[in-house]
This record gives structure tokens, C-alpha cells and sequence, in this order.
């Protein structure tokens, strides 16, 4: 039988948001030479990730959340695409790239014509995912300081 698989919108608030951006900030941590400390990364809060100012994706197996992604908007300026996280357990079932293909949807619906992301040189597989999906590494466009790599990619 194949798995349910569903991926939402949903209040980047709710106790299985915050569950999700839990796991994904321990899995950080646990891959970063140095660690994950979110107080002193660029901020993504609930608030940021929450009409009209963003979008908070949740991706579910069989009811199960089990992974996530979230847009934060820029009136005039790119899209950020943030809080990318599949579940170990649910990996390779192309989950990532689904929850990508939404973001990128729900940015196109929303008048986006930019996002941008950047992302750590730990996270191998989330880098293969942006370049094979079409984005284009880039210059530095922030401070991030956990962030070796920068990505764009025109939706318009």
C-alpha cells in the first residue's frame, strides 16, 4: 500500500510546526561542526512565517507530520525560502522535492518573482535538491552566519 502523503499550509505556530522546526533546528545541531544556536541565526519566528508576512508548508505520511518548508515575503524584494527539514525515517520518498515544488507554487501564487536561500555545506543532500530544482548559487546576500552557500531562483 502506498503512504498518504500530504503537504499543507498550516499556523507556523501549531504544536506540529513547532514540532518540526524542533527536530530540523536538534538535526542542525547535531551536523553542524560547531553546533545550531537559532538565537543567533537570521530570524524565521512564527510570526515571520505567517500570513500576510509568510507561509508555513507541512508535509504529512499517513497523518504523520514529517517534514516542513516555509516562505518568508519581502514586499519589492525576493522571497526567502526557509525551514526546509524532511523526517530521517520519511527520506526518500521525494518528499523534499515535493515540499519545494509547493513553496515554489505558493511564491508564483503570492507574486514572487525571486526567492533566495542559503543553506550550510553540511546539508549535501539539501544543496544537490536547490541546484537540481533550478536555483543558482550566488553571492553572499546576508550575514547568515551558519551559511557557505547562497541560491536564487527567478520564478517570473
Amino acid at each position: 500500500m502506498t503512504p498518504a502523503i500530504e503537504i499543507a499550509a498550516e499556523d507556523a505556530g501549531s504544536d506540529d510546526a513547532q514540532w518540526c522546526v524542533g527536530q530540523y533546528f536538534a538535526e542542525l545541531n547535531a551536523r553542524f561542526p560547531k553546533g545550531f544556536n537559532p538565537s543567533l541565526s537570521i530570524s524565521a519566528d512564527r510570526n515571520e512565517l505567517s500570513p500576510p508576512a509568510g507561509l508555513f508548508l507541512i508535509a504529512r505520511l499517513d497523518g504523520r507530520p514529517v517534514g516542513c518548508g516555509a516562505l518568508k515575503f519581502h514586499p519589492g524584494a525576493p522571497a526567502e525560502l526557509k525551514r526546509m527539514w524532511v523526517a530521517p525515517d520519511a527520506r526518500g520518498l521525494g518528499l523534499g522535492r515535493r515540499i519545494l515544488s509547493e513553496l515554489e507554487g505558493q511564491a508564483r501564487a503570492a507574486g514572487v518573482e525571486m526567492l533566495h536561500l542559503e543553506t550550510n555545506e553540511t546539508l549535501v543532500e539539501a544543496i544537490a535538491l536547490y541546484r537540481r530544482s533550478g536555483f543558482v548559487e550566488v553571492p553572499a546576500f546576508n550575514d547568515e552566519p551558519y551559511a557557505q552557500h547562497w541560491f536564487e531562483k527567478r520564478l517570473a
